[in-house]
């Protein structure tokens, strides 16, 4: 089709199998690229600047993605909203969504920034640093929240063009980010010795870069779409939808990093070693979650599309195909994790009790892996329905309300070596709803959002 000539994916005909795993693909490379030079951050702090720079990159972490996550909750909004109207072949309202999720960025982005600067002292005090590593944290954190535009215009971008089938764009973008920030982290570092303070000034410089070259690229490649940053142009209506849907998912996030902060406490208190394990473990887990989050993302546009074109049996036809994937991905990185383990861990560390504990935590997490990749899939798609909530609560129950009790039951009553089955715990009592509401069809009853704005 003609859009899909110029770059947008129509997946309203076609494979829904290549659709889903051409526009999973592009996402996959691009959290990869975002583990790169995440590590490359402190790969530099850590072999250059010192443990006090290290601390304070990774104190800083959580704090930025708490402040980026109802604005990346509403970028997930948008893509939804899109994505239903690009379906239904309604590009005019595509037209005024970009237009009113660009106005809303613009306008809200001074005072989110001064709002997050005026929050890092409250924030380092609640979260009890060392005060070898405070002046540090208290630098870099300052700086990257003063930048938080760059990270804000990125995700805006990026769910824009998410919605209309373009995930390759977007891995574009981060390219750039990545090149640009590894550069930066050299030169700034290793050459101009600005320790912690050029670690920040790269990140925010290099997304800062990719978000106003993401503006120069998607108007000058997709005039179809091209963004107008000042013509402040809102449609109320269309913004009650985005904020619909994107508000749970932002909420979400910032509750899910809480829950991680209030986990990684209770290891804390066994150890070096288990805080070690649990920090290499963490890592693990997330490289094996990249392809589940890919495809979640991708089912939750495809399904946005299809829903938007009112074709129910594609609908139905790509969550198989995404779930069924999931599956196979989770049981594939159970089996390589479990039989390498011990291996794994002692590439990070060459203590033995660290590759012990690391040896429980993946025996916990890895068998209900399957679970918490199905569950994400479900919302993903839910989600691309219009329905929000339900997704929200489901990750809210399952990570924090679940997970983290018995993480601590655990923990006292069986010891550190037991805790870590709280997660599969967790994850039981979500897929379990998941799949119950899923099944039951309610999310269905929301209907197109095309369809009730038209």
């Amino acid at each position: 089709m003609k859009r899909e000539e110029r770059g947008l994916r129509n997946m309203t005909v076609g494979s829904p199998a290549g659709h889903i795993f051409l526009f999973a693909l592009p996402l996959l490379l691009g959290s990869f690229l975002q583990q790169l030079y995440n590590m490359v951050d402190s790969w530099v702090v850590g072999n250059y600047v010192g443990d006090a720079a290290l601390a304070a990159v990774g104190v800083g972490f959580p704090v930025i993605f708490m402040f980026t996550s109802l604005f990346m909750g509403i970028a997930n909004g948008g893509t939804v909203v899109i994505s239903q109207y690009y379906g239904a072949g309604k590009m005019d309202r595509v037209r005024d969504a970009v237009d009113t999720i660009y106005t809303t960025f613009i306008v809200s982005a001074v005072p989110v920034t001064v709002l997050a600067l005026l929050l890092v002292k409250p924030l380092l005090f609640l979260l009890r640093v060392d005060q070898t590593a405070y002046h540090e944290a208290w630098v870099y954190m300052m700086i990257v929240c003063a930048g938080l535009v760059g990270t804000i215009g990125y995700n805006t971008n990026a769910g824009i063009l998410n919605g209309i089938g373009n995930s390759r764009t977007t891995l574009l973008f981060l390219a750039v980010a990545a090149v640009l920030n590894i550069i930066l982290d050299l030169v700034l570092v290793l050459n101009a010795g600005m320790g912690v303070a050029g670690v920040a000034l790269g990140t925010i410089i290099s997304q800062t870069f990719s978000w106003l070259f993401g503006l120069f690229y998607i108007n000058r490649k997709y005039p179809q779409i091209a963004i107008h940053p000042f013509c402040f142009h809102f449609d109320r209506a269309l913004f009650r939808q985005v904020l619909g849907i994107g508000l749970p998912a932002g909420i979400q996030m910032s509750l899910v990093s809480l829950g991680v902060m209030a986990v990684m406490s209770k290891v804390d208190t066994f150890g070096k070693a288990y805080t070690a394990a649990y920090t290499v473990g963490n890592k693990l887990d997330s490289m094996a979650f990249l392809t589940v989050q890919a495809l979640t993302n991708s089912i939750t546009a495809f399904v946005g599309q299809n829903t938007g074109a009112k074709k129910p049996e594609r609908v139905r036809t790509g969550v198989r195909i995404a779930v069924t994937a999931t599956v196979v991905w989770c049981l594939f990185m159970t089996a390589v994790l479990l039989t390498a383990s011990n291996a794994l861990f002692h590439l990070f560390s060459p203590e033995a009790a660290v590759a012990e504990a690391g040896g429980y935590y993946i025996r916990a997490i890895m068998p209900p892996y399957v679970l918490f990749g199905t569950m994400y899939i479900l919302n993903g798609a839910m989600r691309g329905a219009g329905e929000s909530i339900f997704p929200m609560a489901t990750t809210v129950l399952s990570m924090i309300v679940m997970r983290v009790p018995a993480v601590y039951y655990l923990a006292n009553r069986f010891g550190p070596e037991r805790m870590f089955y709280g997660f599969g715990i967790g994850w039981a009592g979500g897929f379990i709803l998941c799949t119950a509401y899923y099944f039951s069809g309610r999310w269905k009853r929301r209907g197109s959002l095309a369809e009730e704005n038209s």
